[in-house]
């Protein structure tokens, strides 16, 4: 179910957020036995500390959530989430402490402690529950901890539950949601409707490759969203090793993320018109296969020198590219969990980014540090294009020798974007350890810091 914020009720528990260098004062200005019973807990104030302070009737009266020092907060995502998650089940408040401008991301924080996997395993844990603080946009928070949960489940649905069709249900069912139009080419209609690339990636999987096209709104700039959606990639004939191919269930989370960043868009009523494109397909091995060395018709002409059939993602990416391009939109966004080189220089929790217009790295960097949703930019360098120009045909989709993979891919991408204005996000999409708000499992990257700056990169 999407994340909401309790309604009050006479039950509801009262929290104190409060800080290391606030502790002491606010202590002293309590009852002793509240003085008492929080000493003798070892509350300080840290940040990811809980404690509930009983009354004189033994029943909780109040409970304590540390927020620690700036030091400490410059560690962390979502502090308040910390010390939510060990507080028993309950309904609670923010009474104090927490300030007015840390509250819209402390409470995203806190909803996004309720997301549980449960669609193989029923979890019983319960969770503390939190009013919305006065003043609040609470709806506003509602529909980022919504979009979260959805990119979320799609990306931990392995591939079994979670092939190309099942892609599209979710794309038609969020497109159902906010009265979006749907379009979809499937199968052999994508060589007929000129989309090789689409269907050379996923001619060998006995689930149909497709193309994905969502339409919403009818005013305003237009925005084009393009997301990787390989739904599960073995390598093709360049195969994956075992442990490589393990975590190939979120090979789709470009497409989760563009489909969370939409939801967020058209929940919020946007002023822009909206377009989403996912070329889905199964990366499969069979005869069918397409070959290392093979050579490659895009959509927009251009040969490509097939020298990795596990560098397929940027392939799908650029038939969908062309498209879009086509149309001419006012922004075109790109996102995949495109190369592990990205992983190498960034690591999992950084989204890196290519864009070559300044003033829109600058909104998305400052937006980024508003909504704790952290990226970093990436250079579109000019002369490593020579490295993804082979000999026999127009471009190579996996340069040998190793350097810049990031790079080479986003500007293998940008090619196909042509003189369009272009952003593209080579996201991991998955949280490999546990952080508060944030569990083990698929993950929301990038997208909440692209919704709040397209107001100044669409200039909305």
């Amino acid at each position: 179910m999407p994340p909401v914020f309790a309604a009050s009720s006479p039950d509801t528990c009262p929290v104190h957020v409060i800080a290391s260098d606030t502790f002491d004062s606010w202590l002293s200005g309590q009852p002793q036995r509240v003085q008492a019973w929080v000493s003798a807990q070892g509350f300080t104030g840290t940040c990811g500390q809980a404690v509930t302070v009983p009354g004189a009737d033994g029943k909780v009266e109040m409970a304590l959530a540390g927020f620690g020092s700036a030091a400490q907060r410059a560690r962390r995502r979502f502090v308040l989430a910390e010390a939510a998650a060990k507080l028993p089940g309950g309904t609670y408040r923010i009474a104090s402490g927490l300030p007015e401008e840390a509250a819209a991301t402390e409470t995203l924080g806190w909803l996004l402690t309720a997301y549980r996997f449960d669609r193989y395993k029923k979890s019983a844990a319960q969770t503390a529950s939190l009013v919305a603080p006065e003043g609040l946009n609470a709806g506003a928070v509602e529909s980022l901890a919504a979009a979260e949960f959805l990119t979320r489940d799609l990306i931990n649905t392995p591939a079994s539950d979670m092939g190309p069709q099942e892609l599209q249900a979710a794309a038609e069912a969020l497109a159902g949601e906010f009265g979006a139009s749907c379009s979809v080419i499937t199968g052999a209609d994508l060589l007929d409707q000129n989309f090789p690339l689409i269907h050379t990636v996923g001619r060998a999987s006995d689930r149909a490759p497709r193309l994905i096209d969502i339409g919403w709104g009818t005013s305003g700039p237009r925005l084009t969203l393009v997301g990787k959606g390989v739904c599960f990639d073995t390598g093709g004939l360049n195969l994956k090793p075992g442990s490589s191919m393990a975590l190939m269930k979120k090979d789709m989370g470009g497409a989760a993320n563009v489909l969370g960043l939409a939801r967020m868009i058209m929940a919020a009523g946007l002023p822009l018109q909206l377009r989403v494109l996912i070329p889905a397909v199964e990366n499969a091995v069979s005869g069918s296969a397409f070959r290392p060395g093979d050579v490659l018709m895009s959509r927009k002409g251009l040969t490509i020198e097939n020298n990795n059939t596990d560098a397929e993602g940027r392939l799908v990416l650029a038939d969908a590219l062309a498209l879009a391009a086509e149309d001419t939109p006012d922004l075109l966004i790109s996102m995949a969990t495109l190369t592990g080189a990205a992983r190498v220089a960034v690591g999992p929790d950084l989204s890196p980014f290519y864009t070559g217009n300044d003033a829109d790295a600058a909104a998305l960097a400052a937006s980024a540090a508003r909504t704790a949703d952290p990226v970093w930019r990436m250079p579109f360098h000019d002369p490593y294009e020579a490295m993804i120009e082979p000999g026999i045909a127009d471009l190579d989709n996996a340069p040998s020798g190793g350097f810049a993979g990031s790079i080479t891919a986003a500007l293998f991408l940008r090619r196909f974007a042509g003189d369009t204005r272009y952003m593209h996000f080579d996201i991991y999409g998955w949280t490999p350890s546990a952080a508060p708000g944030q569990p083990k499992g698929g993950a929301l990257q990038g997208a909440r810091a692209l919704f709040a700056a397209l107001p100044d990169m669409l200039e909305l």
